[in-house]
């Protein structure tokens, strides 16, 4: 038994030196053989530009920040009158129902003359309100200025990109019904 472990052994043995590095020497002469003729080409990096430097020629401006401007500049507009007036006159008086609502939602549908004087007619959630020059609507102040028979004009009073409050005039303009 322990004669034929041997000779398996034996056998094993010649069979993987046979096996070993004659197939493989093609292989690698091959792989050398490609190395050898293949180059990458890698193309030049640019040469980098020239940094030229430039002279600071603001330092002689008057700084915007400088303590003195800012100081004359608050002084101005202290002085100047306030728009807050504006605004202060429409908040001390009593709402109307049509400042609940946005201009968009508002629709004109008619005009009429109620003692010799033009009237407006808006609906507003499917409800009809007769308006008068000198009413309110909108949710911005609106006052309303003049009515025509095609269109309905109202001044607002709304805050500017600096938070001023400032007068704009708007229009709702008679709608046609449709079928």
């Amino acid at each position: 038994m322990r004669s034929l472990r041997f000779a398996c052994l034996g056998i094993a043995v010649a069979a993987l030196s046979a096996c070993s590095s004659s197939e493989h020497e093609d292989l690698q002469r091959w792989m050398a053989d490609q190395r050898a003729q293949v180059r990458p080409t890698v193309p030049p990096i640019s040469a980098p530009k020239k940094f030229t430097p430039q002279a600071y020629t603001e330092a002689n401006v008057t700084e915007p920040f400088d303590l003195q401007k800012l100081t004359q500049a608050m002084r101005r507009d202290s002085s100047q009158p306030s728009t807050s007036g504006l605004i202060a006159a429409e908040l001390a008086r009593r709402k109307e129902a049509l400042e609940s609502y946005p201009l968009d939602s508002m629709a004109m549908v008619g005009s009429m003359s109620q003692n010799g004087k033009p009237v407006a007619l808006i609906t507003v959630d499917k409800l009809l309100y007769q308006v008068k020059v000198g009413n309110h609507l909108g949710l911005n102040y609106g006052l309303i200025t003049r009515i025509s028979e095609t269109e309905l004009a109202l001044r607002e009073i709304v805050q500017d990109a600096a938070g001023e409050w400032v007068e704009r005039v708007a229009t709702l303009q008679l709608q046609e019904r449709s079928k």
